[in-house]
C-alpha cells in the first residue's frame, strides 16, 4: 500500500470512504502553507530528511492542500532560536532536539534524552503507550508548543577524542562538544562542555578549539568528517541511549487545524519517527566498518568513567527534582518505565542478541 493511501486511511478514517457534501469536504481540507525550520543541515540526510519525509506525507495525504516547506538550520533562524521562533508564531513549526533548550527549563531534556535513560524502543514505548506524549505536552503547551515524536537515532556513540581515555583522570580539562544534559554530567567528571551546532564541529576540532566531540553515530559522523580530525572513537554515548527528535508546532496553529489534519500530521510524524531509526540501523554498520578501515580506533569507555557518570547523573536528577516538580514527575515516570522495560529486555532480548552476536560469522 502506498504511504499516501496508508496515511489517508489511518488519519481520516471514514472520510475517504464516505460521500460527503462538497462544502463539508472543503471545510475539512483547507489550503494551508506552513514553514518548518530544521535544527540540522541538509548534508545530514537521515536526520534532516525526516522533516522532508514528514512534509511529503502530509502533502500526499491532503491531496496537496497542506504544504509544509522545510528549511535547513540557519536558513530562517539559527538552531538555538528555533523553539522560541515557533512559540512566538513567527514560524509554524520546527524539527529539532528538545534537549537543546534544557537551559531554559530542564524538562525540555526529557523530551529527547537524559543520560542513562531509556533506549530507542523504550522511549517509543513510553511516548506512545506509557503516557509520554500527553505528559510531555502538558509542559510543551505551557511553552506555547505542541510536540510530536519525530525520529530516533538509536543509542549514539560516545564521540571522537584526540587522546585515549583510560580513566576519569584523562577527562580533566578536556573541551568537548556535547549537547543536552550530558554536558552537565561530563562537567562533573572534569570535562569542559561546549555546545555547538553540527556544522561547526569539524572546524572546531580541526583548529583545536575543542579536544573531543560527540554527534550521532557512524553514518552522520562520517559525513561530517570527524574521523579526519580525531582518532579515537568511543562508545557508548550513555547520555543518549535513545534520543528522540521532536516536531514542535506553535500551539495556536496546532489548535486551528481541522481534526483530520491533526490526525494526518500525527500519523506523518509517527511514520517519520519510525523511518529515521530504521535508516540509522541500516546505514550505521557499513559506515562503522568504513571508519575503522580508515584508521579510526574504536574504544569502550572505561568502567570508572561509566560508573562515575552514572553517579553524577543521579545526583544531578536529585538536585533538579528537588527544585522542579514537573521535571520530577516526568523523570520518575521514565525511570519506572525504564525499570520495567529492562526487566523484560534481560529475559529475552538481551539473551537472544548476545547469543547471535557471539555466533556472528567472522569477517
Amino acid at each position: 500500500m502506498k504511504r499516501r493511501h496508508l496515511l489517508t486511511a489511518a488519519a481520516t478514517g471514514t472520510i475517504a470512504a464516505t460521500a460527503l457534501a462538497a462544502p463539508a469536504i472543503a471545510q475539512s481540507a483547507p489550503k494551508l502553507s506552513w514553514r518548518l525550520t530544521s535544527g540540522f543541515p541538509k548534508a545530514l540526510d537521515t536526520i534532516y530528511g525526516a522533516a522532508e519525509e514528514f512534509s511529503m506525507a502530509v502533502a500526499e495525504a491532503t491531496d496537496g492542500n497542506f504544504q509544509i516547506q522545510v528549511f535547513a538550520a540557519g536558513e530562517i533562524v539559527p538552531m538555538p532560536e528555533a523553539a522560541d521562533t515557533v512559540a512566538s508564531g513567527t514560524v509554524e513549526m520546527t524539527h529539532t532536539a528538545s534537549y537543546y533548550y534544557w537551559g531554559k527549563n530542564p524538562v525540555y531534556a526529557l523530551g529527547t534524552a537524559v543520560p542513562f535513560s531509556l533506549n530507542a524502543r523504550g522511549m517509543n514505548a513510553w511516548f506512545y503507550h506509557g503516557g509520554g506524549i500527553d505528559m510531555m505536552n502538558e509542559f510543551y503547551h505551557s511553552q506555547n508548543l505542541h510536540m510530536l515524536p519525530g525520529g530516533n537515532t538509536g543509542v549514539q556513540m560516545g564521540g571522537w577524542w584526540r587522546k585515549e581515555i583510560k580513566s576519569v583522570a584523562d577527562l580533566q580539562g578536556v573541551k568537548m562538544r556535547i549537547g543536552g544534559m550530558g554536558g552537565k554530567v561530563m562537567e562533573a567528571l572534569g570535562v569542559v562542555p561546549q555546545q555547538l551546532p553540527g556544522g561547526e564541529i569539524y572546524p572546531s576540532l580541526e583548529r583545536g578549539a575543542i579536544d573531543a566531540a560527540e554527534w550521532v553515530g557512524p553514518y552522520d559522523d562520517q559525513k561530517l568528517g570527524l574521523n579526519k580530525v580525531a582518532q579515537f572513537y568511543y562508545y557508548p554515548g550513555f547520555w543518549e541511549g535513545g534520543p528522540v527528535l521532536n516536531f514542535m508546532i506553535n500551539l495556536a496553529k496546532w489548535n486551528e487545524l481541522p481534526k483530520n489534519y491533526q490526525a494526518i500530521v500525527s500519523s506523518a510524524a509517527a511514520a517519520a519517527n519510525q523511518s529515521m531509526l530504521a535508516k540509522y540501523d541500516a546505514r550505521n554498520p557499513q559506515a562503522l566498518k568504513s571508519l575503522i578501515a580508515g584508521g579510526a580506533q574504536l574504544r569502550a569507555y572505561p568502567d570508572d568513567v561509566m560508573k562515575k557518570a552514572y553517579e553524577a547523573a543521579n545526583a544531578l536528577y536529585a538536585t533538579i527534582s528537588a527544585e522542579n516538580p514537573e521535571f520530577k514527575k516526568i523523570f520518575e515516570s521514565q525511570v519506572a518505565f525504564r525499570n520495567e522495560v529492562n526487566l523484560w529486555n534481560q529475559v529475552a532480548e538481551l539473551t537472544y542478541d548476545a547469543f547471535m552476536i557471539r555466533n556472528r560469522p567472522k569477517g
